[in-house]
Formats: C-alpha cells, sequence, structure tokens
C-alpha cells in the first residue's frame, strides 16, 4: 500500500482525468451544473489529499474543511445521496484502475483500497445528511484547530498577505497584523535566491501546484525551515482568485541532516590519515625499485668503465615506469576520494574490485585472503566515491578485527547478487563477531569495538548515513558461526 500511495501522489492528474472521464460523473457534471474546472482544481485534488491522509495517518474525515467544503458544495448543487455513492464509487474506481494501468494490483491492494473506501464513504454519507447548521459546526471547529496547528498563509494574486494562522504567527514570531500587507520579501532569508522564487511565482501563476523546502526569517533573526505546497484557488469562472500555502515545520529534520553531514566529514578526515599511509605503503615498492636502478648506474660504471647507450635507456625505460605507477596511484586516491556531486550508474564488480585494490597491501603483509563472488549483471546508481569508502571501511574493520584477536587464517568473503529488483553486498570475516552486548550499537556516531582507542567511531555511522540516506539502501550485520556478516542493500533501476 506504501508503494500504491507513492505512485498516487505522484500521478494525482492522471487519477483525475480517469475519474472524470467515466459517464456517471460527466452526466452528474453536466445535469447538475457542477463547475468542471472548480471541481478539478478545488476539490478533486483534495479529496485524493484526503484519501492518502486517512491510509498514512488515519486522518478523520470531518476535521477536513476541504472535504467538508466539497460536500458542502455538493448540496448546494442538489446532488442526491445515491449521486453521491455513484461520484465516490467511480473516484475508487479510478483508483483500482490506476493500480492495474500501474501493474501494482493484488488482491490484498484491491481489498484495502476498498475497506478505505468504505471507511471514507460512511462518514462522508453521515456528515451529508447531516444539516447544513450541522456543516458549518463541524467545519468551523475544523478551521479551529487547522488555525492552531497547521503553519498556514494566503495571499492575493499579488502575492501580498491576507491572512496567516495562529501557527505561522508562532513559529515565525511575528503578530498576525505585522505580516498582512505584507509579501514573501518580509521572510526572506539571504540564503534564498531571487530565482528560486520567480520560479514559485511562474509555476503557481500558470495554475499549476508547488511544493518545495523555504528558508524563512524569523523576527528574532533566526530562521526556520518548512516543507511548503503551494496552491491556487480559483472562481466559479476557472479564474486564480488567491493562493494558499500549507507548510510542515521541518527545521530540526534539516538540523539533523547538518548534523550527520558534519559528522561524515569528520569520519572522512579521520580516514585522511590511514589514506596516505595506504598512498605511503602503495609507493614503497615502486621507490625501493627506483633505488636500486639509480644505484646500479654508478656500480656498472665502476665495474666496467662506461655505460652504454642501450643500458642507460633501458633503466631510464623502467624509472619511468615505477613513476607512472606512482602518478597512477595519486591519481586513484584522489579520484576516488574527493567529494561526488552526482551519482553514478556503475557495476558494482568493478567499484568493489577498486576498492579492495587500494587495501591490497594492508592485504598482503597482513596476509590476509579476500574471496569475491559477483553474480550482479545490472548498474546501480550510486555516489561512487563515498561507496567506495564504506566498502573500504568494511574490509579494513575486519583486518583490525582479525590482527587484534590473533585469527591465524585470515579470510573475507565478498558476496554480490541481484535479488527482487535489489543488489546485495555481503561482507563476512572469521574474526569470532561483534559481542551481542554491543551489536545493537555499532552503528551509533562516536562508539567504537576496537580496544587499541585507535577507532574515531564514525566509520560505521558513516557508512550506514550514505547507505540509508545518499543511496536510499539498508545495512544490517549479524554475527555467524565464524565472525562478522554486513549485508548491504541497494535499489536497482
Amino acid at each position: 500500500m506504501e508503494n500504491f500511495l507513492e505512485q498516487i501522489e505522484k500521478n494525482k492528474i492522471t487519477i483525475i482525468r480517469t475519474w472524470i472521464s467515466f459517464p456517471i460523473v460527466l452526466d452528474l457534471i453536466k445535469n447538475n451544473s457542477i463547475d468542471e474546472n472548480l471541481f478539478i482544481r478545488r476539490y478533486a485534488f483534495a479529496l485524493i489529499e484526503h484519501f492518502i491522509l486517512v491510509v498514512k495517518k488515519d486522518e478523520k474525515t470531518e476535521k477536513n474543511s476541504a472535504v467538508i467544503d466539497f460536500l458542502k458544495y455538493l448540496r448546494k448543487q442538489n446532488i442526491k445521496i445515491n449521486e453521491l455513492f455513484l461520484l465516490f464509487s467511480t473516484f475508487k474506481n479510478s483508483l483500482i484502475e490506476f493500480a492495474f494501468k500501474s501493474k501494482l494490483e493484488t488482491a490484498k491492494l484491491i481489498e484495502e483500497i476498498d475497506f478505505y473506501f468504505e471507511k471514507i464513504f460512511s462518514v462522508l454519507l453521515d456528515i451529508y445528511s447531516k444539516s447544513i447548521a450541522q456543516i458549518e459546526n463541524a467545519l468551523n471547529k475544523s478551521v479551529d484547530i487547522v488555525d492552531k496547528y497547521v503553519i498556514m498563509s494566503r495571499t492575493d494574486i499579488n502575492g501580498v498577505i491576507i491572512s496567516v494562522s495562529n501557527a505561522f504567527c508562532k513559529i515565525s514570531g511575528y503578530e498576525s497584523y505585522e505580516m498582512i500587507g505584507k509579501t514573501q520579501e518580509f521572510f526572506k532569508h539571504p540564503d534564498m535566491k531571487a530565482e528560486f522564487f520567480n520560479e514559485i511565482k511562474k509555476t503557481i501563476q500558470s495554475g499549476n501546484m508547488w511544493q518545495g523546502e523555504i528558508k524563512n526569517l524569523k523576527k528574532n533573526g533566526g530562521f526556520y525551515w518548512l516543507k511548503t505546497t503551494i496552491h491556487p484557488n480559483f472562481d466559479n469562472d476557472g479564474n486564480i482568485i488567491s493562493y494558499d500555502a500549507i507548510n510542515e515545520d521541518i527545521s530540526f529534520q534539516k538540523e539533523l541532516k547538518n548534523q550527520q553531514d558534519l559528522l561524515v566529514e569528520q569520519s572522512k578526515s579521520a580516514a585522511l590519515g590511514e589514506m596516505i599511509s595506504m598512498i605511503a605503503h602503495q609507493w614503497r615498492q615502486p621507490l625501493q625499485a627506483v633505488s636500486i636502478l639509480i644505484q646500479k648506474l654508478p656500480l656498472l660504471k665502476e665495474l666496467k668503465g662506461e655505460i652504454s647507450d642501450e643500458m642507460l635507456n633501458d633503466v631510464v625505460s623502467q624509472v619511468s615506469n615505477q613513476l607512472d605507477y606512482m602518478s597512477k596511484t595519486i591519481d586513484d586516491f584522489r579520484d576516488y576520494f574527493k567529494p561526488n556531486k552526482k551519482k553514478e550508474e556503475v557495476y558494482i564488480e568493478n567499484v568493489i574490485n577498486k576498492s579492495m585494490d587500494f587495501l591490497s597491501y594492508l592485504f598482503k603483509i597482513n596476509s590476509i585472503k579476500v574471496n569475491y563472488k559477483n553474480e550482479s549483471t545490472s548498474k546501480v546508481d550510486i555516489f561512487l566515491n563515498e561507496m567506495v569508502q564504506v566498502f573500504i571501511n568494511l574490509a579494513k574493520n575486519s583486518c583490525d578485527a582479525m590482527i587484534e584477536k590473533n585469527v591465524e587464517n585470515r579470510v573475507i568473503d565478498i558476496y554480490s547478487y541481484e535479488k527482487n529488483k535489489k543488489l546485495y553486498i555481503e561482507f563476512e570475516d572469521n574474526a569470532g563477531g561483534i559481542s551481542d552486548k554491543v551489536i545493537n550499537k555499532i552503528f551509533n556516531p562516536y562508539f567504537s569495538t576496537k580496544s587499541n582507542k585507535n577507532g574515531t567511531g564514525l566509520g560505521l555511522y558513516m557508512s550506514k548515513t550514505i547507505i540509508e540516506q545518499y543511496s536510499l539502501g539498508k545495512i544490517n550485520v549479524y554475527n555467524t558461526k565464524i565472525g562478522t556478516k554486513f549485508i548491504i542493500e541497494l535499489p536497482l533501476k
């Protein structure tokens, strides 16, 4: 049902078009002089939103002012009870038809649609059968609740504020009389560019709804973030008469995201020393080779009295090859540790192989064997460099654990495969596992299992953040008979 709701939110206009295309609905609109534009723009969208909220949050119909306003409008157009049933039955049918067209239909989904339709319609029928006075009373109560808890504002066609809710006053710090008569410029935070608001204006003036995030200034100089939906209001002739903005305070989520980003950056900084150490290890062998080649020249001259052009060219060529290798090592590390701005479509096999290449020297000097089996043939859309850091972190944690516990035959098994349109990557070591007392804490920031106190406690937290928030995936950890297994799940297109 959750996936179905997501598709509904993305395809509201498609569902509405299907709804009003039913002959029954067309006849009702025509025979009862219902304004089609008003029906679509003001009420149809409101009913879909209400359906979503009932399913998600069990919202009560009598508290939804837009739906009650819809019923009130239908009463004025003298819609009969049986016509009301037909109108909403076709709405249900449009949802079911959309489910079939989207290939989401299942017996369970159809049952759930029927269940929520009956739940909503029974309340609508009860409200509709009441007197206009009762509806007005319910509407007034609803308005009071909305005013107190919903951050709302209404502007005229020129963007001048004509009303605000008490909830808006509370979050902004202004009284209503201080905001009425002002435009968005009154709250505009310096971080929000003029082009951003020009795009909003262009969207809503064309009669479309706009959704996005806005940063506003408070009266005390602070700021707050709003997730905002702005939709036009129309008169009976289809002309725009005002705009309503419904907002959700997301300041806490923004602050949490900033803190998470900061911790990820701290983790990257902590990994910088290890990166430099890995480069040094990668360079050690070619530097030794260059040193031997250079020492070879004076030795040959001493023994033979001269150095042939052939010998000199051979030494120069070998030194050049070693320097090219060293340069390539720097380029690889630079490319794979600089921040990503865009996701890339890549084969996971290439990403894992590259990640393990960075640790090849570490594996060699600590006698660690890495077995990798890949059964994935699809590309995955990821922030490449961040995912490389995740794989390096998991493999290095396994190395540290095996070294700390003096494991004799050290092995890391990696397995990537696809299942149910998801990509799975399993990392398993034979280091004996993690204590059951702390295994549920290892993804917490600043928590470390390393007894030598060299761990920052940010590596696994960073990995979880990259996978779950940046890549929309999941990461879990389990103890096995031989050690610890991490399972990463990533969505495939």
